[in-house]
């Protein structure tokens, strides 16, 4: 039985545009391939993070035949932020998951700065806001949700399970992820569950691994655990931190899944339930490579997302009720397919000229570099595995001038990147136009803002984001009015909103989906949120749980 929000039944809504603050900079009606009433029962959201289309086409000529994506060319996105017309990953997927605009660093709440032309501004008060984003609306729909990407706490995929004003604050991400109760979530970032000294490690002591695992998770560490796993509900931690690069496996021996293989171990597990299911997937590296203007790697993770595309429309082909939209969320880079070598000639240079350098990389940037010694001693041979044997005179006196890893990392795609007459504008993200592609059941078709790509997957899920926002999100304030109200700061780390009413009291800690009345837990179907003002947000289960308590 599909489960009903506290004064909303989701079934039968219609997406709209929350608060106003998704506008378009130019209006386009939203189009979709069917016409009729029928909707997904599933839906599957993919996201390269920081790929622009040169990298898409690169990728092509590297294979050497048609990317699983080509299939699927649907249009194009604008992907601005409310503050800016290049925008980071957070404000993007906040975009992408909930259909709000939002800044800089800003996880799944509203903005406070808007100053992009056709964005609306924001009242003072709503100003950092937790607002509801897809995969909460399809968990409450009564479908199963999980998630598959590189590290779980980067701010792509927090921006589907998360609330917080700023990315990097791992320790808030992590836990709020634990308690959204998500099905299966599969990828790096177990160093962000487990209290230690290392530098994502938690502060507040709390081991979330225990959490998991009393909340029935199967919680696996190696492609073989994962394989083997029968459970319906997974947790999967495959390193520390991020994952390696497909190419940079054979080198390094990893038992970590690719991505295909976690996404279709995802949709084997949440294909399941009768409901339908969620699911997030997001190939990360691809940007991490353009930061680093490193051509292999970008080619490595767009080919390792383009593969778990492949499985993903492989089941919707089957399966005949699933939706996938793939994405990329923001350029990085401003990689171009031809440089300052081919001003003159560029017409009659060959693909070949373009491929071959970069086809005698055995690993990464990332990967390569890991592999050199204190002293530097190998840089030569760190070269050789990028794909730079045979150095001029001119390469190894540009690498003797390399006097650490840092610059060894910095020199090395500049060296490569001339040899492949490949060309790269910055070191940051781009501000161009994305292409959509997407597949199967109500799968749009057109020119949209990212912000839309959240109001139709809402839409096709029969979900309101706007009165899910309402139902999840009541400022403590307003919700308990009548009541005292007090925040609980003895835990600097974990600080709790104290309700007590007629002598009745109820603590609601932050970040966890739990009420705790006379010492018993009660779960519910949001996590609380502190914003950066410090005000606490609670759904609206919260004030009938405070008016029930004894």
């Amino acid at each position: 039985m599909k489960k009903k929000l506290a004064g909303i039944t989701l079934a039968g809504a219609v997406a709209l545009a929350s608060f106003g603050v998704g506008n378009s900079l130019i209006q386009t009606e939203a189009k979709v391939e069917h016409k009729s009433a029928k909707k997904p029962k599933n839906v599957i959201m993919m996201v390269m993070d920081g790929t622009s289309s040169n990298a898409t086409t690169l990728a092509r000529w590297y294979k050497g035949k048609p990317l699983h994506m080509d299939q699927l060319m649907a249009g194009g996105v604008r992907a601005y932020s409310a503050e800016s017309a290049i925008t980071d990953s957070a404000p993007a997927a906040t975009a992408l998951a909930t259909g709000n605009k939002s800044n800089s660093g800003y996880v799944g709440v509203l903005p406070s700065v808007v100053n992009t032309p056709g964005v609306k501004s924001v009242e003072k008060e709503d100003q950092f806001r937790p607002v509801a984003n897809v995969l909460e609306g399809a968990k409450l729909s009564g479908r199963a949700t999980g998630m598959a990407t590189s590290e779980i706490q980067h701010a792509t995929p927090a921006g589907f399970s998360a609330h917080n004003y700023n990315r990097d604050d791992f320790q808030t991400l992590a836990e709020q992820q634990v308690y959204q109760n998500m099905d299966v979530v599969l990828g790096g970032g177990k160093q962000s569950l487990l209290p230690g000294a290392e530098e994502k490690s938690r502060k507040d002591g709390e081991n979330l691994v225990n959490v998991l695992n009393k909340r029935g998770y199967d919680f696996v560490e190696n492609k073989k655990e994962l394989e083997q796993s029968r459970s319906k509900k997974i947790w999967g931690n495959f390193a520390d931190r991020d994952l390696a690069y497909d190419m940079d496996r054979p080198q390094t021996k990893t038992e970590q899944p690719k991505l295909s293989e976690m996404t279709n171990k995802a949709i084997t597990t949440l294909s399941k339930d009768k409901d339908g299911f969620f699911l997030f997937v997001e190939g990360s590296k691809t940007d991490w490579a353009a930061h680093a203007n490193d051509p292999v790697g970008m080619i490595s993770d767009v080919l390792a997302f383009d593969e778990a595309v492949g499985k993903a429309v492989e089941f919707a082909k089957k399966d005949g009720n699933t939706m996938v939209i793939a994405i990329a969320d923001h350029g990085n880079s401003g990689l171009s397919i031809g440089n300052a070598n081919t001003t003159k000639g560029y017409d009659t240079t060959p693909v070949s000229a373009y491929i071959d350098p970069l086809k005698k990389a055995k690993m990464t940037l990332e990967g390569a570099t890991s592999k050199l010694k204190e002293d530097l001693s190998n840089k030569e041979e760190v070269a050789a595995l990028y794909g730079l044997s045979n150095l001029t005179s001119e390469e190894k006196a540009q690498l003797t001038k390399a006097r650490d890893k840092k610059e060894i990392s910095a020199t090395l795609p500049k060296l490569l990147a001339n040899r492949a007459n490949l060309g790269f504008t910055t070191g940051g993200h781009t501000g161009e136009d994305v292409f959509l592609y997407s597949y199967g059941v109500n799968r749009p078709m057109g020119h949209f803002d990212n912000t839309d790509i959240a109001k139709h997957m809402a839409k096709s899920m029969n979900i309101n984001l706007n009165e899910l926002t309402n139902e999840l999100f009541i400022e403590a304030n307003k919700a308990f009015k009548g009541s005292n109200v007090a925040i609980d700061t003895k835990d600097k780390n974990n600080p709790v909103l104290v309700v007590t009413n007629n002598k009745r009291t109820v603590r609601f800690p932050v970040n966890k989906n739990i009420a705790i009345v006379n010492g018993k837990e009660m779960q519910m179907d949001s996590v609380i949120v502190q914003d950066k003002n410090g005000r606490f947000f609670v759904p609206k289960q919260a004030q009938q749980i405070v008016k029930n308590a004894k």
